[in-house]
């Protein structure tokens, strides 16, 4: 507790009086007033929550007896409640946190979603999940994180009034971390979507969302302390991210991130922690999705259900080992694993055992760093692959094919098959066959 006398008047800073008390039979005799006649305790607490104890208004003073003897006298002060005018409100001019939240709250949602997932002995377990979200269209479509509804079996949003709604997916992209969802109502309240590249560090931003699935519609405010960040996500994908102060935690992801004229810039997504606790804790350390990142992946779920232009090459691919690469002299590369069939992987003359060492003028030395150089290319566009194959390089032109609903469902179909021959190999292997040393029991 603090004890402060700063926010009081000369005339109301009165000295301590108090009237005969002994302590251990000792009599500590009496001081007097500077001012005669005035015999008080004058108490003044600083609670963070009040922000001032004499900011305006009727001063109380409530009389009481003490302990000790005498009387003590506490200062209470009154003030007028904040008002928030929404009538005064414009996105021309900057906001207060009040006015924000006040604007936006009616346009955010908490989401929970209930998980079917199997168990290490095989059995369907149910469990549950919360995130945040915020509307984006009068007819219903909502936006939040793909990592708040992967997996999920149904999906339910709340509105601060207590409504509740059955939300159905209509898309989602994994790779940026977005997903669309839909309710089936009119008339809500969209947010404004800002621009994101106009922000600079140092500016001040809010977000609303729900923290650990129970502290719903909270409101946090900082700053926008860095742009641009490279961030590398649980996994494995690296996204662009705005960093911040503002308190993010799990629960917030897919929340809205404000500044201070009310626009969303940002979908709140991520926060560093030490996994450790033998760590320094970690704090004020969160990220953003920037949503001009995602603002036309968005517009494309909602008319396509997918994001268009995508590019897909038609292979399923995993890491070279490290085995592989010392003892064989492999080089470090994605290895083609399997090869879908009428793909532009196909059709270029990809085969099952290339490992693939550059796109174009790019080195990688990993599947995941092959994704990451395809996806700076477009569905049409034409890339050179650098294939080590029997022991020579080869380029290969692929003219890349996009990754629609329809790819997508031939590439989970090739995952399935390519999995069951795996099994297949394994049980093999174990009754005396011989095993590669790439990653999956190659």
């Amino acid at each position: 507790m603090y004890y402060n006398d700063y926010n009081r008047t000369n005339d109301e800073q009165q000295p301590i009086v108090t009237d005969n008390y002994k302590v251990d039979g000792q009599d500590l005799g009496r001081k007097k007033s500077k001012k005669p006649g005035v015999r008080t305790v004058a108490l003044c607490l600083v609670c963070a929550l009040a922000g001032g104890l004499v900011g305006g208004g009727a001063v109380r003073v409530a009389s009481t007896g003490s302990l000790f003897g005498g009387s003590t006298t506490i200062y209470e002060s009154t003030h007028a409640p904040v008002a928030v005018t929404m009538s005064n409100v414009s996105t021309d001019q900057p906001m207060t946190g009040a006015e924000v939240y006040a604007a936006n709250v009616g346009s955010a949602v908490g989401i929970t979603t209930e998980l079917v997932t199997t168990n290490f002995w095989g059995q369907k377990v149910k469990g549950a999940a919360a995130g945040s979200g915020f509307v984006i269209t009068q007819d219903g479509y909502i936006l939040t994180n793909y990592h708040v509804i992967d997996g999920a079996s149904s999906i339910k949003v709340a509105f601060v009034d207590g409504t509740t709604y059955d939300a159905t997916l209509v898309g989602g992209e994994e790779a940026n971390d977005i997903a669309v969802l839909k309710i089936d109502t009119t008339g809500l309240t969209p947010v404004k979507l800002g621009d994101s590249d106009n922000l600079v560090v140092g500016e001040q931003v809010c977000a609303i969302g729900n923290p650990l699935g129970e502290l719903t519609f909270t409101y946090t405010s900082g700053s926008v302390s860095a742009k641009d960040r490279s961030i590398t996500m649980e996994n494995g994908e690296v996204m662009n991210m705005l960093q911040t102060d503002t308190a993010i935690n799990s629960g917030n992801s897919g929340g809205p991130l404000f500044n201070m004229y009310g626009e969303v810039i940002g979908i709140t997504s991520a926060k560093y922690s030490s996994s450790s606790s033998s760590n320094a804790s970690v704090e004020g350390i969160g990220f953003a999705i920037p949503i001009n990142d995602v603002k036309d992946m968005v517009t494309d779920i909602i008319e396509k259900g997918y994001v268009t232009g995508k590019p897909n090459v038609g292979i399923l691919m995993n890491d070279v080992s490290t085995e592989a690469t010392q003892r064989y002299g492999i080089p470090a590369g994605a290895y083609v694993e399997a090869v879908l069939k009428g793909s532009c992987g196909e059709k270029a003359g990809l085969k099952t055992g290339d490992v693939i060492t550059a796109v174009n003028d790019t080195a990688v030395t990993s599947s995941g760093q092959l994704a990451s150089a395809v996806k700076n290319y477009k569905a049409g566009d034409t890339v050179t692959f650098t294939v080590y194959r029997n022991g020579q390089n080869t380029s290969i032109s692929v003219t890349l094919d996009e990754n629609d609903k329809a790819r997508e469902e031939a590439m989970s179909e090739l995952q399935e098959d390519y999995q069951a021959s795996q099994q297949q190999d394994q049980s093999s292997s174990q009754q005396g066959g011989s095993t590669w040393p790439f990653g999956f029991g190659w």
